[in-house]
Formats: structure tokens, C-alpha cells, sequence
């Protein structure tokens, strides 16, 4: 016989036995199907309905002369196993059983009274408006969905069978459904919830609204445990609640239903310990036990609850022994380790010593014991060594053992071998590096020594010249040096202390005296053992710096030319030079600030999360930030966590990182500890995670798990928010393994896609490469107030006489217009200042302003220039990427139109071929999107807006627009950001939303550029702005 578990099973089971139930026979085998499914889900309200729908048409089948399917004799017999009475009784019983599933009894219910109504119909007998009216008067007392239309069918009943006691009639119901209706109101916002996401289709959603949901109707039930108590509606309300949950999405949680079993024992201890007339029946405990191993059976809490319920019920040795044996027998038993193995153990171990101690066991009780509790040992050790072979160090809290060195002092007062056990137990590494386990070795030695009487002192004292000796627990003493002796215990100070003040209690000088002896070589040790691993993480990270000698810290990353690449590094200045010429000054101006924070942050790394972090593993698979929080709070404050499920599913990790990396070590002393029931591990999280840059500027998190795919399972993938600087291209890859992120460190230097020389070295945020080139050496001036006609040897020419002069740039906007801005290089940083002096002097009629270029961070924007299709085919090919000093690869502009073509658009022309896309996170790059938009049209010009979670697209042909607009909107460029398209107006509306991998948000000490302000500017023609004149429309003009 198959042995389905669920209400979809049992459903799908029994459906496929009543096709082939064709005689009297196969009939009743369904019936009994029936039956024990109702066993295992007693308050199935579909399981209730198809049942008594069943066994109705029975009864109909036996009763009508057409049923051709049915022989006269199974007819005869049919009509005595499913008469009407039985029938009807069957309605009754299963609208009991779910009368308080206030959401959906009302489907039992609606069927049930329209078969009572029809036979009533034919009979018209005054017992059956008696009973009926007695059923609706129940009802109606009862809080469900529907109450108003039930309340109607009974006017209706009453119109139809009992008009005279109408009124009667329905003030008594009005008077006593009043706490039916008031307890259905109360729950209704959290009923409507629920049914909204069960009707959206979304599994996860039902699940957290029916979580929610079971939270606040135990929190209405244990606010008052009185009012609990004077209103029974509270008790059965949640019964009801949890029999829709665990017939429904949680009917496989074991969560669920451990919270469900923790509640019927409190209501039976309540009903119990505050005895109530209000007090109805409550689920008997062994059976919902039952039924819950039998849905859950790799839960070891639920089988240890269910063999201590068999025994507080009374249960023979033999009983509580098959419970035993089902739930070894189970295959699903060790599914999340060896937690519940360990845990169903300990409950039977537990038993056995508890009968044995019993003052009324028989004889031989104490031998069955402990026969026992040594072959439970035998076999967790089997279990465990066939489960994870050599790997497997036994149990950590030693809880199978303390049971037997109970037992064995306890009740066979055999201290000895129980102290055998002991010895053993500290011979191995997981337990005797454990000062947990040395200092309850110790308070066992203190308990025997507690038990045993002092020797009576003679009466009277006898003078003796010899000195008395004095009783002193020198076994325990013992355990304690022997615990010192560990050189790798995890928490000798604490060890230290005990034994320092046991020697205080009970110890004679001389052996305090060689107390404080050893705990002072002790300290040394330890404090040396300190030091060496300190030096170790040190020298660690010496090998690190000396193989990282080239690493880039974040923002100076740096590209390394190639030899297909261009020999001169251009500035992305694109942003600023594109806008006009005082907007362009600003925003160089707005920036300046920065340089002084961001100098002061160079100094000292902000965070250090390659030292402060650890990994940790084998958690539970539905495990959440919450509870990862919670269990480690004890040990330092946690800034972030990032945590995911294993690849198979059975198991998560999680890395912690932490503020210092003291807490991170603190938090190592929860290594092969208990997470729940899962024995986690906790390592160090250095040398896990590898900075990576110069890859191609279109790489996303796919590309980088696809680069690294050979080296071993990634973890997590960085990337750093563009958001005040749009240049910067690397990110960080955390692996599963130090060992997969030494493998990836070798592919440092490697080629890429033929013009990308790799950096993948391990992170390390205390090295940090100086900045190069012109502005960060101090050798750039920047020019404003030129006279547009100048020319570049015109102004090598003036500022030659301060020095040698290396570069010259002038600034135009996509017409050609002269921006009034120039940038001189120097060789040197002197020769630079030196031609300071040439500040507010006049060249061709106009007053120069002369000032030192300072380096910053702070790029808001980014903007590539493509070209227009009609040039396509003329144009010299795209030189290859050149590095840029601030780690971005500067991509080639392909040909322009004309400054002659490009004065030619007027500003309606250039917003009709513009695009604005928004919802973009701040960690995607402009050559991400570019890479993408040029799929629907050829650009002009690209502009990355961050700040605003954007960017800005001109195409050649304003028939693109549109086309680019219908393949983008809805496009998901990130995980959980779907594009939207719209105009420039509505992108500089909205705000960025940031989807870096950690989460991180701007730092403190961070000073912001003061923000831009636009002011009317003398020499301007055009229309002037007055009230209601919008800065947007103005920059999308220039734009």
C-alpha cells in the first residue's frame, strides 16, 4: 500500500482508487481511505468535503433503482453500511472539525445546509426545523467569512418554516453571535492580506502574510492567558489558523509545526494548572506528534517531543522503543546532519536514564539502561562515521555522554568508570580544546566530591602529635591543570580564573601556591601563542603586499597599456566640457572640496572588510540576516552580512563582516558550534575575496562568474557605486575557498578579449598605489577667459617661458564652440607654479584666470560620443582602448559631424532624437548601456547620470527613439531594476537607487560637493528667465 503524506496526496490516491472501485468492495476500501486520511489531516477541509461528498452519493447510489453500476445484493448491503443517519452524522462530524477555518468553512457549510434544506423540504416535520434551526443558531455563533449571508439564509428559513418566531428568532442571535462577530472583525485586515496574496499566485508572499499572521494571533492569545481562558472562540481561532497552515503551504515546515506543538502544550498546562468551565477539548498531543513525524520526519525537536509526550502520557518501555525505531527506520532522518540523529537520541538516552532512576523500576531496569545508552552511543558514532566518513568528530555539547556519566554515578554510583569516560572523552581534539567541556568535567568532580560524607572527627579529640589530614577535591583540582595543559584550548582565561579561585576555596598553600605558579607561566604561553598568531596574519599579508606590489587601491585604479593600445592617457572631461562654459566651472569648482576628504581618507583605509570578516557555513537553509544577527551579537557589532543558500540547497552560508577584527575572532569560538540544529562552521574570511579591474568595460556580474568559473565557486560579487565617480571600473570577488582565490590571483597579467591585461589580486585596503600624471604631480594649470580665436601655439608659446610645456587642450562642445577653458601640462610641478604669476593678466582683450588643477574623486557623470550613421562608412576605424590613471579604460571617439553640422539642430530637433532611461543602479557603467542602447539605432552622445539613476540618449534619427522606447521599457538591466523610458524632465525627477553587492551606503566622513547653482549670465542673448522659468528645460536645451 502506498504511504502518501499531505492533503495533495491523499487526494490524488484516493481519487485514483475510486476509479477502479466498482464493486461493494473496492467502495468500502475508499471509505476506509478516507478514514485514515482524515488521520493524518483531521482538519482537511477539502479531505472533509470530498469524504461526506462520497459517501453521499453512496447513500443516493444504494437508494435509486437506476444505479446500474450496483448488483441488488451490494444494494442490500449498501443500504445498511451508508444509511442516511450515518450519512448526515458524517456532515456534522466534518463540519466540527473545521467549523473554525474562518476563511473557507463556509464551502463544508454551504454544502452541508443545502442537503439539510432539501431534505427538509420533502419532510416538512417539525423536529427538522428544530434541528435546522439549531444548526443555523450555531453557525452564527461561530466567526467566518460569510456571516452576513448565512444570517440571510436563516431570515429566509425562518420566512419559509417559522414565521411567527421570526423576531424571537433572531434577537437571540443577534444577541448571541455578538462575540462571533467581533472576533471575525478583529482578524478581518489580516484574513484580506492573506487572501490578496493567495490570489496574486505568489507562494513566498502567502507564506510571509500566513507567518505574519500566526505571530499576531498567538500574541493576542498570550497578551491575557485570562481572557484567553474566559473566551474559548481565542483558543479555537488559533487552532484553526495553525490546521489552514499545516494543511496548506506550511503542511512540510517543521518549524511550523514545532511552534504548533509548543502551543497545544501550553494550552494543555494551562488547562491543567488554571481549570476553566469555558475549557473545550484540545488536540491529544501523542496524536498531533503522530502526524507531525510523519509529515516531518528529519525533525529530531519533533521526535523528541514525541517520545517525552509518550512518556509523560504513560507509554510502555515497548511503545516508546517503536517510536524509537520509526524514526531510525526513516531515510530522511539525518537530511540536515547530524542534528536530528543527535537530537532524537538524546530524548530516548534521556528516557532510559529517567526509568532507571525511577524509585519504583524494576530490577532490572538499571542493566536495560544502560545496555542502551551504550548501544546509543555505538550507533550515533556508526551514523555519524557513515554520514561524513573521517570528517565526523562526534558531537560538540557531548549530550549522549553526560546522559551515560549521569546515569552510570547516579544510579550505579560508579563513579570510577564514569570517570573513565571522561578521560576518554578529553582525548579527543574537538572536546579537549573545549573549555566548555573542561569546566563541566570539573563541576561533575565537585559534584562527587559534594556527595561523599565527611569522616566524623572523633569525640572527643584525641591529642596527637601528628598533624589531621584535610579533605580537599583534589581530583578536581586535576581537571583544571590538566585543561591548562592544552596549548590550543579557545578560552584559557577563562579557565585560568576558575582555577584560581578553586584553589582559593578548597586548596592548601602549597598547592595555591603552584596555582598561581602555573597560571602565570600559563599566561605567558598564552599571550606568546597571541603574538605568534598575530605575526602569522602579518607576515600573511607581507606575502600579499610583495606579490600585490602593482595593486590599485579603490578609486586610482590604474590600466596597463598594451601594446595594440594608444600611447597617450585622455581625460574624461566630457561631462563638464559639453555643458556651457560657467557651468563647466562650477561643477570643476563644486568638486574642489573633495580633494582635501578624500586626501585625508587615503591616509587610513575606511573599512577593512578582508580582516573583519568571517565565513560561515552549513547553516540552515531558510536561515535569515535576522537570526544570522542575533546569534552573533554577543560577539561585536556586525556592519554587513551577505548570506545565500549552498548550491545543493540543503544548507546556506553566510559572510559576516564584522567592525574590528577582534570581534571577527571573538566569533570563531562559535566554530562547529550549534546554529539551531545545525553544527556550523565558522573560518576566517581572509584571503577570500580578490580585487579585480581592467577587465572589459562592458563586463557585468555574469561576465566576472564566467571569467573566474575555472578557479572555484564564487561567493559574492562587489561592485562600487558610480554615484560620485563614474570612471571607476573594478570590483571585488569573494570565493567559497582561500584556496579557489589563490587559483583566480593567478590569472593576474593575463590578456582579456586580446587588449585587457587582467588585475586580479587579493584585497588588501592598507595598500593603496600613489596617483600619477599631470593633475595628481601638481603640474596641470587650468586656463579660463580665453579669447576663443586662440589658438594652442599660441599658448605654448606664452606659457613656454615658465617651463617645458606638454600638453595643451582646449575645450569645445559638440557645435565646436570655443568653451573659454584650456588645461596646460608641465614637465614639472615648479614650472607649473612658476606660471602662476600669468594670472589676471590680459591676452587678446580678455582677463586670464590661472589656477592649479587639483585631483578628485569626484566625477557625477560620464559621457560617451558616438557617431552618425551617414558617417559610418567613411569613418577610420576606432583606436583601441587606452588606460586611463583613475582605472577606466577611455574608449576612442569615432568620427563627428562638423562643427557646420552640428550647429545646424535646433533644441526641438535634438529632444526629439533623446531618450531618457531611469531605474538604473548606480554600480552599472556607461559602456554597459551603451552596449546595450546601440543594439536599436546609432548614438550621438551618451550621458550616465548616477545621481539621478540614469542616463541621457541622443540618437542620429529621431525614429529610433521610439523603437529604442518599446525594446527597453521593462528591460531588466540588473537584478530587481527594470528600465523605464521617458523624457529628460521626468530622469532629473527621480533619485538614484543604489544596488551595490554590499549594500554600503555613503560614508560619514564624506563631505558632498555643494550643489550647483544656476544664475542668470551677463553677455547672453536669448530669452531671459523670469518666474516659472525652468533650470531643466534650460540644460536640455544646451544638452
Amino acid at each position: 500500500m502506498a504511504n502518501p503524506v499531505g492533503e495533495d496526496s491523499w487526494l490524488a490516491y484516493i481519487d485514483e482508487q475510486r476509479r477502479h472501485a466498482t464493486d461493494l468492495e473496492g467502495r468500502v476500501k475508499v471509505v476506509e481511505l478516507f478514514k485514515a486520511a482524515l488521520g493524518d489531516e483531521p482538519a482537511s477541509l477539502r479531505l472533509w468535503l470530498a469524504y461526506c461528498e462520497y459517501f453521499w452519493s453512496l447513500f443516493t447510489d444504494c437508494q435509486s433503482p437506476a444505479a446500474a453500476s450496483w448488483c441488488e445484493d451490494d444494494k442490500l448491503l449498501g443500504r445498511e453500511l451508508f444509511s442516511f443517519d450515518a450519512a448526515l452524522s458524517l456532515w456534522s462530524d466534518g463540519y466540527n472539525a473545521t467549523k473554525y477555518r474562518i476563511s473557507d468553512s463556509h464551502l463544508f457549510w454551504d454544502r452541508w445546509i443545502a442537503i439539510e434544506l432539501e431534505q427538509l423540504a420533502r419532510t416538512r416535520t417539525p423536529s427538522g426545523v428544530k434541528r435546522i434551526s439549531h444548526l443555523f443558531r450555531d453557525r452564527l455563533q461561530v466567526p467566518h467569512s460569510t456571516w452576513d449571508q448565512t444570517s440571510q439564509m436563516f431570515s429566509e428559513f425562518l420566512t419559509t418554516y417559522n414565521n411567527a418566531a421570526y423576531e424571537k428568532e433572531f434577537q437571540d442571535v443577534t444577541r448571541t453571535a455578538h462575540d462571533a462577530k467581533a472576533a471575525y472583525e478583529f482578524r478581518e485586515p489580516q484574513e484580506l492580506e492573506l487572501t490578496r496574496a493567495q490570489r496574486a499566485g505568489d507562494r513566498e508572499a502567502e507564506k510571509n502574510k500566513m507567518r505574519q499572521y500566526l505571530d499576531w494571533e498567538m500574541a493576542q492569545t498570550s497578551h491575557s492567558s485570562s481572557t484567553a481562558t474566559a473566551n474559548p472562540l481565542a483558543i479555537q481561532l488559533g487552532l484553526g489558523l495553525y490546521a489552514r497552515a499545516l494543511t496548506g503551504v506550511f503542511a512540510f515546515d517543521d518549524n511550523v509545526w514545532n511552534n504548533c506543538a509548543v502551543y497545544i502544550s501550553g494550552l494543555h498546562r494551562q488547562a491543567k494548572t488554571q481549570p476553566s468551565p469555558y475549557t473545550q477539548p484540545l488536540p491529544n498531543l501523542l496524536e498531533f506528534f503522530q502526524r507531525a513525524t510523519k509529515h516531518c520526519p528529519w525533525s529530531g525537536p519533533l521526535w523528541s517531543r514525541y517520545i517525552l509526550t509518550a512518556e509523560d502520557a504513560g507509554w510502555s518501555f515497548h511503545n516508546i522503543e517503536s517510536i524509537k525505531h520509526a524514526a531510525t527506520n526513516t531515510k530522511a532522518l539525518d537530511k540536515d546532519g547530524m542534528a536530528g540523529v543527535l537530537d532524537m537520541y538524546t530524548a530516548w538516552c534521556g528516557f532510559l536514564k529517567r526509568t532507571a532512576m525511577d524509585p519504583n523500576a524494576s530490577e532490572d531496569a538499571a542493566d536495560v539502561a544502560e545496555v542502551g545508552l551504550l548501544a546509543a552511543l555505538e550507533d550515533v558514532e556508526l551514523w555519524g562515521k557513515r554520514l561524513y566518513k573521517d570528517a565526523y568528530k562526534g558531537d560538540p555539547n557531548f549530550r549522549l555522554e553526560r546522559i551515560l556519566i549521569q546515569f552510570l554515578t547516579e544510579v550505579k554510583g560508579d563513579s570510577d568508570s564514569a570517570r573513565g569516560h571522561w578521560d576518554r572523552l578529553s582525548c579527543q581534539p574537538l572536546l579537549a580544546n573545549s573549555y566548555d567541556f573542561w569546566l563541566n568535567y570539573y563541576l561533575w568532580e565537585m559534584v562527587v566530591y559534594a556527595s561523599k560524607p565527611k569522616t566524623p572527627s572523633p569525640a572527643p579529640p584525641t591529642p596527637s602529635t601528628g598533624a589531621k589530614p584535610i579533605r580537599a577535591p583534589s581530583l578536581a583540582t586535576d581537571v583544571l591543570q590538566r585543561a591548562l595543559g592544552q596549548r590550543n584550548l579557545d578560552w584559557p582565561e577563562r579557565v585560568m580564573e576558575v582555577y584560581l579561585q578553586h584553589c582559593n576555596d578548597y586548596e592548601q598553600p602549597d598547592t595555591l601556591h603552584y596555582a598561581l605558579d602555573t597560571v602565570h607561566k600559563t599566561r605567558r604561553l598564552v599571550a606568546k601563542r597571541r603574538e605568534r598568531e598575530n605575526a602569522a596574519a602579518a607576515a600573511a599579508y607581507v606575502v600579499q603586499t610583495e606579490q600585490a606590489a602593482n595593486h590599485v587601491a579603490v578609486g586610482s585604479a590604474e590600466d596597463v597599456p598594451t601594446p595594440g593600445s594608444s600611447a597617450s592617457a585622455k581625460r574624461k572631461r566630457d561631462a563638464m566640457s559639453e555643458s556651457a562654459g560657467e557651468a563647466a566651472s562650477k561643477k570643476l569648482k563644486s568638486a574642489e572640496p573633495v580633494t582635501v576628504q578624500g586626501d585625508l581618507q587615503g591616509t587610513k583605509p575606511k573599512r577593512d572588510r578582508e580582516n573583519t570578516s568571517v565565513m560561515v557555513s552549513n547553516l540552515p537553509p531558510d536561515v535569515t540576516q535576522t537570526a544570522i544577527r542575533r546569534y552573533f551579537k554577543d560577539y561585536g557589532h556586525i556592519n554587513h552580512i551577505v548570506a545565500q543558500k549552498e548550491a545543493h540547497g540543503m544548507s546556506a552560508a553566510a559572510l559576516i563582516e564584522f567592525r574590528s577584527s577582534y570581534d571577527a575572532d571573538s566569533a570563531l569560538l562559535r566554530d562547529q558550534k550549534y546554529f539551531n540544529q545545525s553544527q556550523i562552521s565558522v573560518q576566517p574570511g581572509t584571503r577570500l575575496t580578490l580585487f579585480v579591474s581592467n577587465f572589459p568595460p562592458t563586463a557585468d556580474e555574469a561576465y566576472i562568474r564566467r571569467l573566474f568559473a575555472h578557479c572555484g565557486e564564487i561567493f559574492h560579487v562587489r561592485w562600487p557605486s558610480l554615484k560620485y565617480n563614474t570612471h571607476r571600473r573594478f570590483c571585488y570577488v569573494s570565493f567559497r575557498t582561500p584556496e579557489a582565490a589563490h587559483k583566480a590571483t593567478l590569472m593576474d597579467g593575463e590578456m582579456v578579449e586580446g587588449k585587457f591585461k587582467l588585475q586580479s589580486k587579493f584585497s588588501d585596503p592598507s595598500h593603496k598605489k600613489t596617483r600619477e600624471g599631470a593633475v595628481a604631480e601638481g603640474r596641470e594649470l587650468r586656463v579660463k577667459g580665453l579669447n576663443p580665436a586662440t589658438q594652442d601655439m599660441e599658448l605654448r608659446s606664452i606659457f613656454s617661458r615658465y617651463g617645458k610645456v606638454v600638453d595643451v587642450r582646449q575645450l569645445r562642445n559638440l557645435s565646436g564652440q570655443h568653451l573659454g577653458i584650456a588645461f596646460v601640462s608641465f614637465e614639472n610641478k615648479e614650472q607649473a607654479a612658476s606660471a602662476l604669476e600669468l594670472d589676471k593678466t590680459n591676452f587678446k582683450s580678455h582677463i586670464l584666470e590661472i589656477e592649479l588643477c587639483r585631483d578628485t574623486n569626484y566625477k557625477p557623470s560620464a559621457t560617451s560620443k558616438g557617431e552618425r550613421a551617414s558617417a559610418s562608412a567613411s569613418a577610420p576605424a576606432t583606436p583601441s582602448p587606452a588606460p586611463e590613471r583613475d582605472g577606466d579604460v577611455s574608449m576612442g571617439d569615432g568620427p563627428r559631424d562638423s562643427p557646420t553640422a552640428m550647429q545646424g539642430r535646433s533644441p526641438a530637433e535634438i529632444r526629439d532624437r533623446t531618450l531618457a532611461l531611469m531605474n538604473i543602479p548606480d554600480t552599472v557603467n556607461d559602456s554597459r548601456i551603451r552596449a546595450l542602447v546601440e543594439k536599436h539605432g546609432s548614438i550621438v552622445k551618451l550621458v550616465l547620470k548616477p545621481d539621478h539613476g540614469g542616463a541621457i540618449v541622443e540618437f542620429t534619427d529621431a525614429s529610433m527613439v521610439g523603437r529604442a522606447a518599446l525594446a527597453l521599457e521593462g528591460f531588466e538591466i540588473a537584478p530587481h531594476h527594470k528600465l523605464r523610458t521617458g523624457t529628460v524632465n521626468d530622469l532629473f525627477k527621480g533619485k538614484a537607487k543604489s544596488a551595490a553587492a554590499d549594500g554600503s551606503k555613503t560614508p560619514k566622513n564624506w563631505i558632498p560637493p555643494p550643489p550647483t547653482v544656476r544664475r542668470p549670465v551677463l553677455g547672453r542673448g536669448g530669452r531671459r528667465g523670469g518666474l516659472g522659468f525652468l533650470p531643466v528645460a534650460k540644460k536640455t536645451k544646451g544638452e
